[in-house]
This record gives C-alpha cells, sequence and structure tokens, in this order.
C-alpha cells in the first residue's frame, strides 16, 4: 500500500503529465519536451540563430510600432533584418479607445519595399468578447485584405498603472477574448497567432486556444524557458538596428 506522501506525490505528476503542452503553467509540466534543441542555438553581436544539419533554420526579425518613429527601411534591410511585426493599433489601457498606430501605413510600406516580410500586432485591452471582436473587427478593416507574410497577433498585457481597465481579468475571459479575435481574424483570411510572456501564456487555457502559435517574450537568457510550443521568440528589448534611432525589440522566428 502506498504511503500518503507517494500518492500525493504520483497524483502531482499525473496532472502535469496529462496535458505537457497545454497544461497549467503554474504546475510542475515534467511530460514536456521541446521540439528544439537548443544546443543549435547561437549568438553572435546580440543576435540569435538557430543551425540544423549546418543549415540557418532560422529568420531575424524585430516589431516596431509609432513609438520607434520614422523609420529607414532601407538600411534595415542591409541590416540583415529578415521580417518584422508592425503595430497596427491599440486600445487604450483606461479608457478603451481603439487607435490605429501612427506610423502603420508608413512602416508597411517601408518594409514591403525593401523585401522585409510583414505581420501586424494589436495591442489590446478588451474586457470582454464584445470588445476582443471590435477590436479584430478593426484589424481587418485597416488591413483591407492587403497580403501579410506573418501573422495577425493578438497581444494581451496587463499594464503598470494600476487604472489599466484590464488588469483584473480572469483567466477565463482572457481566454474567451483571445478565442473570439483569433476566430474573427481567421474568418477574414489571416492566421492568428498569441504574444506574451510566461506569465501572459500562463493565464490563458491554451487547451481552448490549440492551433494558434505563440510569439514567446522572455529576455536576458541564453536560450527560451517556456514550457510549451512557440515559433517566434522575443529575446531582447533594446537591440539595435541600422535605420532605427530608438532601441528595438529583437526577434527570432524557429523555422525547423
Amino acid at each position: 500500500m502506498l504511503c500518503l506522501l507517494c500518492v500525493v506525490l504520483l497524483a502531482t505528476q499525473s496532472i502535469a503529465c496529462a496535458s505537457p503542452r497545454f497544461g497549467d503553467l503554474s504546475l510542475p509540466d515534467f511530460g514536456y519536451i521541446s521540439p528544439y534543441d537548443w544546443e543549435n542555438l547561437s549568438s553572435e553581436n546580440g543576435r540569435y540563430t538557430y543551425w540544423q544539419d549546418n543549415a540557418q533554420v532560422s529568420r531575424t526579425g524585430i516589431d516596431v510600432s509609432e513609438h520607434q518613429g520614422s523609420i529607414d527601411w532601407a538600411a534595415v534591410a542591409d541590416d540583415g533584418i529578415d521580417f518584422v511585426i508592425i503595430r497596427i493599433g491599440n486600445r487604450g489601457y483606461t479608457e478603451g479607445q481603439i487607435s490605429v498606430d501612427e506610423q502603420f501605413e508608413a512602416n508597411l510600406a517601408g518594409a514591403r519595399s525593401h523585401g522585409i516580410l510583414v505581420g501586424v500586432y494589436f495591442f489590446s485591452q478588451a474586457i470582454d468578447e464584445e470588445e476582443a471582436l471590435a477590436e479584430a473587427d478593426f484589424v481587418l478593416e485597416q488591413l483591407d485584405g492587403i497580403a501579410l507574410d506573418y501573422p495577425v497577433v493578438y497581444d494581451f498585457e496587463p499594464v503598470s498603472d494600476a487604472a489599466g481597465r484590464a488588469n483584473t481579468l480572469s483567466s477565463t475571459q482572457r481566454t474567451q477574448n483571445a478565442q473570439v479575435f483569433c476566430e474573427r481574424i481567421e474568418a477574414g483570411g489571416y492566421t492568428p497567432m498569441l504574444y506574451g510572456n510566461k506569465r501572459d501564456i500562463g493565464r490563458y487555457d491554451l487547451a481552448a486556444l490549440e492551433g494558434y502559435d505563440v510569439w514567446y517574450a522572455e529576455y536576458g537568457v541564453p536560450s527560451p524557458k517556456g514550457r510549451f510550443d512557440f515559433t517566434i521568440w522575443q529575446y531582447a528589448n533594446n537591440g539595435t538596428v541600422a535605420g532605427i534611432s530608438k532601441p528595438v525589440d529583437m526577434n527570432i522566428h524557429f523555422i525547423a
């Protein structure tokens, strides 16, 4: 007969392994196996690349918004940037007004004219499904059928300001908001994606969001520690890129 402690330990391990890919990230995730071998990750001059069979199987990317100001996209392309995720708009975190990013059109045109692959993201502060759907419709209206190379990303994060209107959303509501946004974007002909750090992603019920890729943010580590699948890693928020006068987020897309 098993001792009580053994029963508790076995039960804990069973719960954690029941859903190794999409489990509750607050539990020890004994069963998760990353699709990547981090021994194949290399860094040079602050930029990461991923290698497989002596071939590079990654792309170098950035994400930008109006906060980077006017960008010289020819210089960006010459500096080895393969793709960019451009902020298309955001919802205000206090009053909830939706706005288009002031540099969206210029960034989209500039990146595409210099052969840089493009995706977009929307910074959400939706408090319910109705607002999340309105955000998705706003994105689709702004895109107006423009073809993208990369996904339309749902970026929901709590803000440091205590007045943040969406800071206290439950995990259930966060998940429902993300789900309806992604479904509407997919119905509009685009590929949706989720963005967040370990804490943000851990607040979703990923089982309900299965099938949507993740863009994962974690800085200051030699390799990412997220115990879930992702295809893009945002590894720095203070990168330096030619043609951009302000610090910029750096990303690697694993295309193995």
